[in-house]
């Protein structure tokens, strides 16, 4: 896959970490990135652009706790209608400026029983329920024809984030996340299905990311905010506006939470 050409002040802005703001996340931009610049998907040749609510649709770079950053404030959505190679595009457009650790949130809904929304989860493991792998087709030499999945998720920043959250009391789940196509959220069925299988929350992202950035060898941490109750948990209907309203409500601890992941890099 051919990656476009950026403009010059972020082509040699040299990022350290990428960032990957789930819906409702995107504040985290605004209120703790020291900002270079920013450049919207639509001004990107031959780029996907956010169609969802919530998602800004455009690059921002520049540091926190002095590291340097490139962070999508919006991510693409295989329900959206891309491909997973038009998904996962940011990833290894991020890997050829530098990145080499990618921190990915996400907004996520919660089916172990001890979590209440506003809870956050760092992934430890995923299952990936797309019906598909970003990972077919791969055009390109990079990375491995087969990357080992048994780690995916960190073991080192998850250890260090923990710890952080410790000192600060500050609570910290971890578990396992199951993705779906989405757009539709899961039913009580389904969601009864995924618990059988291991799920501890589920939502409709991060899992595509996070495959291509182990196939190019990157370091990966997850952060899952629970923002509902999964169906035949929640005692009434889930909406969107729920998943942004939660979102809010947690804003300054999910912010000095990523924050402190950053500083582990």
């Amino acid at each position: 896959m051919q990656l476009p050409e950026l403009p010059e002040p972020l082509a040699s802005f040299q990022p350290e970490i990428g960032l990957i703001l789930g819906s409702g996340l995107g504040f985290f931009a605004d209120d703790r990135i020291e900002v270079a610049g920013r450049l919207p998907y639509s001004e990107i040749e031959g780029f996907p652009v956010s169609t969802v609510e919530g998602h800004a649709g455009q690059f921002v770079y520049g540091t926190v706790e002095e590291k340097r950053v490139i962070c999508m404030q919006g991510r693409f959505h295989f329900y959206e209608g891309y491909s997973m190679a038009e998904v996962t595009k940011p990833i290894r457009l991020m890997h050829a400026l530098g990145v080499r650790t990618l921190y990915i949130t996400n907004a996520a809904g919660g089916i172990h029983p001890d979590f209440v929304s506003g809870d956050f989860m760092l992934l430890s493991d995923h299952i990936n329920a797309l019906g598909t792998n970003p990972l077919i087709g791969w055009q390109g030499k990079e990375g491995v024809p087969f990357p080992d999945m048994t780690e995916v998720y960190d073991r080192s920043l998850r250890r260090g984030l923990h710890a952080w959250a410790a000192s600060q009391g500050v609570g910290l789940r971890e578990g396992v996340y199951l993705a779906t196509t989405g757009p539709s959220f899961e039913t009580p069925a389904e969601v009864r299905a995924f618990a059988k299988l291991g799920a501890d929350a589920v939502g409709m992202s991060t899992v595509p990311e996070a495959i291509v950035a182990r196939k190019l060898a990157m370091r990966v941490l997850a952060i899952s905010c629970i923002t509902n109750a999964a169906a035949g948990i929640s005692k009434t209907p889930l909406t969107h506006e729920e998943v942004t309203e939660t979102a809010g409500r947690v804003r300054p601890q999910f912010a000095d939470l990523l924050t402190a992941a950053i500083a582990l890099a």
